[in-house]
């Protein structure tokens, strides 16, 4: 609780919401250290920091110059509504109309009656879309903005492009959403926004004296309501006077890359604006140096695994990290976030019921928690995915402690370092960068694995000794695991093994508050079914499409006439044939290879060992029958990779946590040659002198203190 009380401190000194960099990276530093340290508890400090706090809350809403006014919005001319028509002066209308006809003509747009054409779904219903930057900060438009700088739109963060109204494909019409750009190094500009857009800024009288520059075509409202456009194929600036303060300038992007634009304030903004920031910093730097004790050494693995963590992320999407990038058309991710962003505005609005009601009176689409997810990410952080890419960015230090959990430290290490920066698990178990991906891209797999992962370990116990035998962390660790249900339905099984094997052994010792903590924290589950009952008027444990023959591809069933063909030796059944690619693709793992299949085949006969085996750590052998379950979903389901991901990093936990206990004494005693060449390989040694000297620097290998002896 200190801890935490601690970041609401720095939160609040860096202010809501949170959708800038700079204090995202403050915050998460911050919390670092606070966790890898010791928080005081002594009161002195916590009133002096209070008090920095406040001071500093207070100074910066003294310094930091008016927010400007923005307005932002997709300009499609030809919808079902005149919002736009009636809303934008007519001026303006009309030149944003002509470009928009220069770049997509009449003639050449696509069919409203065709998949995936823009002109058959929604349009605009108000002049300026909603924006989750605005939703603290009481916008007349969109959002307020405190500067102006940018030449790639998915950098501007223009929340209405994941709007569930403009959810069409684009990929064989006149109008793409997105285009991605495959190169490895274009992480930073993997994307560009297809969608025509337009923004208008509105400036305070302090921003008179400062020079807005752009690139492309402006349109300056001179005097009132009458318009100018000013085209500059290169970057071209000019001076806000008085007599522009109070009026609208609007940047035309109809068509990809053409527009940019950037603002130079005055010195003595650019003064205010330093101040404020300089007080922020040196608030909470201030407050983390009164209030954790900490040592060097203890962060320098926690950055490492930032640090690696976004240089993966930044290869494959830089926008996950700080921009908003128009999710594909037709995906989870778009639906998800839309419906976050449906959510937010119920809430908004007082409609609790609808809010609550997510879209569906009876969850169908995938997994029902991911919405209200974004919908709480975008209070918090606004128009970015901040939310999801600190739930990522904790994933190493999960899978570190797991690892630790099972193995020596010098074992955790190396696995933890190989699962973030070697892609070596994209061919057995799964690797950090199958996480950032799909967490980058909006779906849910990633967030259900994490919240999974992290209630096992607070199941399991942070140390050999297991859990104990407390409330407050049972229940903790059940509630992780309902998120990670209400994330993804479809790793219940392995949900229900993991705590019923816990209540069971709690159950056996008489560990009454362990058995109550963990029915309470696993008590939402329900919430499933209650929500489809309440709006739907049907009893649905979670969500209903599990029988959809595009999902359950292989029921029971379609086994049952395989066997009995099989058994009429009818080899050139439909359904034996079914049944054997559905096994290949299961066992292909991740890589989706079939020259995979034998190595799973193997791992999962590990399992069954490490299951049966009375040496085996007790927890261990619960987590190999869970994945055993787990994996038994891959018979029947449809065995896309990401749905799996939880069955195959278990499957490699238990697989290497075997070969440490009994794989190793095999290999030493079949084939003694070969493993002494490879264990005493130079490479092999120097990977374990550079394993041991991290250690040390990070403070993860301890000495013991030497008592100096008088002679």
């Amino acid at each position: 609780m200190r801890r935490l009380t601690l970041l609401a401190l720095v939160l609040a000194i860096v202010g809501l919401p949170l959708n800038h960099l700079f204090g995202y990276f403050l915050l998460a530093a911050a919390a670092v250290i606070a966790f890898a340290g010791e928080v005081t508890a002594r009161n002195r400090p916590w009133l002096l920091s209070i008090l920095l706090a406040f001071v500093a809350v207070s100074g910066q809403a003294v310094l930091n110059p008016p927010a400007i006014e923005e307005g932002h919005n997709i300009f499609l001319p030809d919808g079902k509504s005149d919002a736009l028509v009636s809303g934008l002066p007519p001026e303006v209308y009309r030149l944003l109309a002509a470009e928009f006809d220069k770049a997509h003509p009449p003639e050449k747009r696509c069919d409203p009656a065709a998949n995936g054409c823009w002109r058959g779904l929604g349009f605009p219903d108000s002049v300026f879309a909603f924006s989750a930057d605005g939703i603290l900060r009481g916008a007349e438009m969109s959002r307020k903005v405190d500067h102006i700088d940018f030449a790639d739109p998915v950098w501007l963060r223009l929340g209405f492009v994941n709007d569930l109204r403009y959810n069409w494909s684009g990929r064989d019409h006149d109008l793409a959403r997105v285009k991605r750009d495959s190169r490895f190094w274009m992480g930073l500009h993997r994307w560009q926004l297809g969608m025509p857009f337009f923004v208008t800024y509105r400036f305070p009288a302090t921003y008179a004296g400062s020079d807005l520059c752009w690139k492309g075509d402006v349109i300056w409202e001179e005097r009132a309501e009458q318009f100018t456009l000013l085209s500059n194929p290169l970057w071209a600036c000019r001076v806000i006077e008085p007599g522009d303060i109070g009026r609208r300038i609007y940047g035309i992007g109809v068509k990809p890359g053409q527009l940019a634009m950037s603002l130079d304030p005055t010195v003595t903004i650019h003064l205010r604006q330093a101040l404020a920031t300089a007080l922020a910093v040196f608030a909470i730097v201030t407050i983390v140096g009164l209030l954790v004790r900490w040592r060097r050494r203890s962060v320098v693995l926690p950055f490492t695994l930032i640090a690696l963590s976004l240089a993966v992320i930044a290869i494959d999407d830089a926008s996950f990290i700080g921009g908003l990038r128009p999710l594909d058309g037709g995906d989870d991710g778009l639906y998800y976030q839309g419906m976050g962003r449906r959510i937010a505005q119920y809430l908004l609005a007082g409609d609790i019921a609808k809010a609550l009601e997510g879209g569906e009176s009876v969850f169908y689409y995938g997994g029902p928690g991911l919405r209200y997810f974004r919908a709480l990410e975008m209070f918090i952080f606004g128009d970015t995915n901040l939310g999801y890419l600190s739930l990522v960015l904790l994933l190493p230090f999960v899978v570190f402690a797991l690892y630790r959990r099972f193995l020596p430290t010098r074992w955790a290490l190396a696995l933890v370092l190989l699962f973030v920066a070697v892609p070596v698990g994209g061919l057995f178990g799964t690797s950090f960068f199958h996480y950032a991906k799909w967490g980058a891209r909006g779906f849910a797999d990633a967030a259900a694995c994490i919240f999974a992962f992290s209630g096992l370990l607070l199941l399991a116990g942070w140390k050999a000794d297991g859990p104990g035998r407390g409330f407050g962390v049972a229940c903790g660790a059940a509630f992780l695991i309902f998120l990670s249900v209400f994330m993804r339905p479809n790793i219940a099984p392995f949900a229900a093994m993991m705590l019923g094997g816990a209540g069971l052994a709690a159950l056996h010792r008489r560990e009454w508050l362990r058995l109550a903590g963990l029915c309470v924290g696993f008590l939402p589950v329900t919430s499933m079914a209650l929500h489809n009952w309440y709006f739907g008027g049907v009893i649905v444990p979670f969500s209903g499409n599990s029988t959809h023959p595009l999902v359950l591809v292989m029921p029971p069933m379609a086994y049952l006439s395989a066997l009995w063909d099989l058994v009429r030796f009818d080899f050139g059944s439909e359904y034996l044939a079914r049944a054997g690619k559905q096994i290949v693709r299961w066992l292909s793992g991740p890589s989706e290879l079939a020259v995979m299949t034998p190595l799973h085949a193997l791992a999962l006969v590990v399992l069954v060992r490490a299951m049966v085996r009375t040496g085996f750590d007790p927890w261990l052998r619960l987590i190999a029958g869970a994945t055993l379950a787990q994996h038994a979903v891959s018979l029947f389901y449809i065995a896309t990779p990401r749905y799996h991901f939880l069955s195959w990093f278990c499957t490699g936990l238990v697989a290497v946590v075997w070969f440490r206990v009994e794989g190793i004494e095999l290999l030493r005693r079949l084939l003694p040659l070969w493993w002494d060449r490879i264990w005493n390989n130079p490479f092999n040694r120097a990977i374990e002198r550079s394993l041991r000297q991290f250690e040390i620097v990070s403070g993860l290998l301890t000495f013991p203190t030497r008592r100096r002896v008088s002679p």
